[in-house]
């Protein structure tokens, strides 16, 4: 039977494509880690309050970085070239979603209207990551593993989605609702068009390497569309709410040493 836990079980024993299902995540968390140290140091004034957290978030995404090359290592794997089209965190900036690196290169401040729009992009796509993650730990968190390392990135992308809750719901009240639910609304369409898309691109990939038949790669491809077609229509719903998280302050200090893997 076909199964989320069945397909990411065939991803893993094959080192070819865990070698790649490892250089694509790798990639991504490091870009997000670069974006967030990028906006910590660029905060306005009025917002310096923010740069402890943003820039906590840009560690933990680092952090996930490390972890993933250090899962290759342990399988004596070294990462592969990302495919342009599972590049998940790039075409997000190419649509807009996500602050210009343009504007993230420049030493120029950002404004307090930029730091809003990467908080709301930053709710969205923690959502995806949150979700993702808490799947992989419902069915590998006690892998001989691989298990460590979801549970410890898991635990950090609930604080990453309790943290933007949190500080979007400041600033709504600060008078930043009207933007904040525009943005929202605008970032969740774009974001489940480009996480259909990516998908269907790593399974793609994944099929060619794990040399799926045709009919399989069909049914996983009408998966996906399915999917997409029930965000399209109410789940993106789910990434635009706001509300008071059981965890308050969740980014509030500095990141935690974390014994890296070996």
């Amino acid at each position: 039977m076909l199964s989320a836990k069945s397909l990411f079980q065939e991803i893993l024993d094959d080192d070819a494509s865990f070698r790649l299902f490892c250089s694509i995540a790798a990639a991504g968390e490091s870009q997000g880690g670069w974006e967030n140290g990028r906006i910590a140091a660029l905060v306005p004034a009025s917002a310096r309050g923010l740069a402890p957290r943003i820039a906590r978030h840009g560690a933990d995404e680092d952090k996930h970085g490390r972890i993933f090359e250090a899962l290759l290592r342990k399988r004596g794997l070294k990462p592969v070239e990302v495919p342009p089209d599972t590049d998940y965190t790039m075409l997000l900036e190419r649509h807009g979603i996500g602050l210009a690196h343009d504007k993230l290169r420049a030493d120029r401040p950002l404004t307090e209207d930029d730091i809003v729009t990467y908080l709301a992009h930053s709710r969205v796509t923690e959502q995806r990551a949150s979700e993702q993650m808490r799947m992989l730990l419902k069915h590998f968190g006690g892998h001989p593993d691989v298990g460590r390392a979801v549970r410890m990135i898991s635990h950090d992308e609930d604080n990453h989605l309790a943290y933007c809750h949190e500080e979007l719901l400041r600033l709504a009240y600060s008078g930043h609702g009207r933007t904040i639910q525009r943005v929202l609304r605008e970032s969740a369409l774009a974001e489940i068009r480009i996480y259909r898309d990516v998908s269907l691109a790593v399974m793609a990939h994944m099929g060619r390497v794990l040399g799926w038949s045709a009919a399989r790669n069909t049914l996983l491809a009408a998966g996906i569309h399915a999917v997409y077609a029930w965000e399209r229509a109410v789940g993106w719903r789910r990434m635009v709410t706001l509300e008071m998280p059981e965890r308050r302050d969740a980014l509030g200090g500095p990141a935690p040493r974390a014994t890296e893997f070996a």
